[in-house]
């Protein structure tokens, strides 16, 4: 009997102990989670609040990361969770993309890279300039900022399509955000700017051979190929130093 009661007892520490385990090791994640969040927040911070510029391409990509920052910190007031932090350290990030393409456009250096985001990968980025008319209207996109393509998109997935990294003369995205025919105007665009009859694709990247192979479908029928394409966001004292 007293051995029984001897192998429950070790049992029940052996449990105890794994659960105090268990939780020190999640408070350790969701620690680590909020500091790294933090960390690129304040980078940011620091960005926002001393770059300024009159330049347009500049001026908007700034206006991008301010919003951003501003996201992010909501984010940061609200998260309990490491999922939470690891969303609002992916909107910072994002506000530092707009950063660097801002410092581009006003012709300094855009500083150190910055680790992927995880909304671009397999987006790819524009290499050249491409022009296109869709319904009347003349839409422009290329990898550098210009006066024709003042608006800068860090690459990500719009209504579950693939739209590369570059600068454009709208903000094409936001439209094809919204609903009705905002949502089909801003796909048709799409299809049209990165269809692969124009020859050189005009992007790089892990999307580049999918468009290549044609995976995309025929752009004047607005079909880029369903699910082949699959799912899919600096400032403080450090990132300040670094530029």
């Amino acid at each position: 009997m007293l051995l029984i009661l001897a192998i429950v007892a070790i049992v029940a520490l052996v449990i105890i102990a794994t659960q105090r385990n268990g939780q020190a090791r999640r408070q350790t994640q969701l620690e680590d989670a909020r500091a790294e969040a933090q960390r690129w927040y304040e980078r940011l911070g620091g960005q926002v609040m001393n770059l300024n510029s009159d330049e347009p391409a500049a001026r908007q990509a700034l206006a991008d990361a301010s919003e951003r920052y501003n996201a992010a910190g909501g984010q940061l007031q609200q998260a309990n969770t490491v999922r939470q932090f690891e969303l609002a350290r992916e909107s910072a990030l994002e506000g530092l993309a707009y950063v660097r393409a801002a410092r581009t456009a006003m012709g300094i250096d855009p500083g150190p890279e910055l680790p992927q985001l995880a909304s671009s990968q397999g987006t790819g980025h524009l290499t050249r300039e491409r022009e296109v008319t869709v319904e009347g209207h003349a839409y422009k996109a290329g990898p550098r900022p210009g006066a024709d393509t003042p608006y800068y998109y860090p690459g990500g997935r719009v209504q579950g399509r693939p739209v590369p990294a570059g600068w454009y003369s709208t903000p094409v995205w936001k439209t094809a955000l919204g609903a009705g025919a905002g949502v089909l105007g801003g796909m048709l665009i799409f299809d049209a700017l990165f269809s692969p009859g124009f020859g050189d694709n005009g992007f790089d990247g892990d999307m580049g051979g999918d468009f290549a192979a044609g995976d995309m479908g025929d752009a004047g029928g607005g079909d880029w190929g369903g699910g082949d394409w699959g799912g899919g966001d600096f400032g403080g004292g450090d990132f300040g130093g670094d530029f």
